[in-house]
């Protein structure tokens, strides 16, 4: 094991055991449903995205750009808080690291961060403490893609998994309660790294031990159906990207995000470019999407004073004259727990009952929701398995479907010789979560009893849940 390697897994170590002692004395676990709830029921908060990008006029800088580039002179975090405040939001999030690897927080895992730039200070601390001093709470953004430290496709060693751990250790365990930890720049297809690559199982039961009242968002979710919790505490929207919740049925807690201005980062233009409508944010956009439980996240980009622009300012005081928060959300109905996983049935070998044309069996385990198996509509008790070749341990199977379509169905597990059923019932969900105690098997396989029309299948799982 090299040297690097070995100081970043001490670096973890000993802040994962301090966090654990320190976690111990705070504040009582609550169900993940009462955080989900608390979380729609903020309604409303800031994005603040301040990195090296609004020192480059790009939003993905040069990944190698000197840390003396980043030097707002006037950084002032409580001039943000206030202005969030007039708006009559209820809390802030910071990018602490985007995509470019610069880190604006006092971390011991790389010299890449803002103690090695001409401002010398924390600002994620400042930040924190600003927030909450004007009665707002903390949520941190964080980006898996890091290019100035090589975190990107096909180069990912042990030491960047330690490094990604190390630091969230730090951002979890230096800055007090963290709401909210939105992640970005995994299992998007810009980003290209899996929850493999970087082991979100892994990551997120670390959030939960150092924070559990910490909602862990990831922002790529889209590829997901609207009914489940894939690899996330809340179903995420990025409106800027062509993601829409949908403001007629929308029943999961959700967060959808926009910039003010019109892009993420400070550009030099912004000062002199109009914003976003205040009317149209709040009538066609705020007060539409808390109607469906979903929490809206307005991106405002200080600029390289450390600042906001006036007209940015403007903006944000037109919004609380127009938009007060009125409380809590109605009540989320209840929901099957998140899967954060590894899907150990992605891409093995699968055999099915006859298809219909070319939506073959192949397309049902592929990591696509946008392709489906369907069965040929003259079969009638149509199956699909699933063939691990050796026997594996697992305790969690999802179906999920593009509609709702099938009704009845039975799982089943090989093992020893003979096929043995894990479920037998009804379940009219478009995404069907199926938990249990774990098994042995070689292969997995759903019979069909009743569907309400073709019957199809989306995306078939299996998992091995930490429980």
């Amino acid at each position: 094991m090299n040297k690097k390697l070995t100081f970043f897994i001490l670096i973890l170590a000993i802040a994962h055991f301090s966090a654990v002692v320190k976690a111990q004395g705070t504040s009582k676990k609550l169900p993940l449903a009462e955080l989900q709830q608390q979380f729609v029921d903020l309604r409303f908060g800031m994005f603040i995205h301040f990195n090296m990008p609004t020192y480059m006029n790009q939003d993905w800088p040069d990944p190698d750009a000197s840390p003396t580039l980043f030097n707002p002179t006037k950084l002032n975090c409580d001039q943000w808080a206030k202005a969030a405040k007039s708006a009559n939001m209820t809390y802030g999030c910071l990018t602490t690291k985007h995509h470019s690897g610069f880190c604006v927080w006092d971390t011991k895992t790389t010299d890449y961060n803002v103690m090695n730039s001409p401002l010398k200070r924390d600002v994620v601390k400042e930040f924190t403490d600003a927030f909450r001093a004007n009665g707002l709470k903390v949520m941190l953004y964080y980006s898996i893609l890091d290019t100035h430290h090589r975190l990107r496709p096909n180069m990912i060693t042990p030491k960047h998994i330690a490094m990604v751990k190390a630091q969230i250790t730090e951002l979890l365990t230096k800055y007090g309660e963290i709401s909210a930890l939105i992640i970005d720049g995994w299992d998007a297809p810009w980003s290209r790294i899996s929850y493999d690559d970087i082991p979100f199982d892994d990551i997120y039961h670390l959030v939960k031990t150092l924070q559990p009242n910490c909602v862990i968002m990831d922002l790529n979710g889209a590829k997901y159906p609207a009914e489940g919790l894939f690899y996330t505490d809340i179903k995420t929207y990025e409106m800027g990207a062509g993601q829409r919740v949908s403001k007629e049925s929308n029943h999961m807690p959700a967060l959808a995000c926009l910039p003010l201005q019109q892009n993420w980062f400070w550009k030099t233009n912004f000062p002199t470019t109009a914003v976003k409508d205040p009317a149209k944010l709040v009538n066609e956009t705020l007060i539409p999407l808390n109607n469906v439980d979903c929490n809206f996240i307005l991106n405002v980009a200080p600029n390289r004073d450390g600042l906001f622009d006036d007209n940015a300012l403007a903006a944000l005081k037109e919004i609380g004259k127009l938009w007060h928060n009125e409380g809590p959300v109605k009540k989320l109905p209840v929901l099957d727990a998140p899967i954060v996983s590894s899907n150990i049935a992605k891409k093995q070998p699968s055999s099915a009952s006859w298809s219909d044309d070319s939506n073959i069996m192949d397309q049902a385990n592929d990591d696509d929701f946008t392709s489906s198996w369907i069965s040929n509509p003259t079969v009638d008790k149509p199956w699909y398995e699933i063939d691990f070749d050796r026997d594996r341990s697992f305790n969690t199977i999802s179906v999920a479907e593009e509609k709702a379509n099938i009704t009845n169905y039975r799982l089943e597990y090989y093992a020893n010789g003979e096929w043995k059923t894990i479920f037998n019932g009804e379940n009219g969900k478009s995404v069907k979560i199926n938990r249990f105690d774990r098994v042995w098997g070689s292969k997995v396989r759903i019979w069909i009893d009743k569907s309400a029309r073709q019957a199809s299948i989306a995306e078939f799982g299996v998992y091995d849940e930490r429980r």
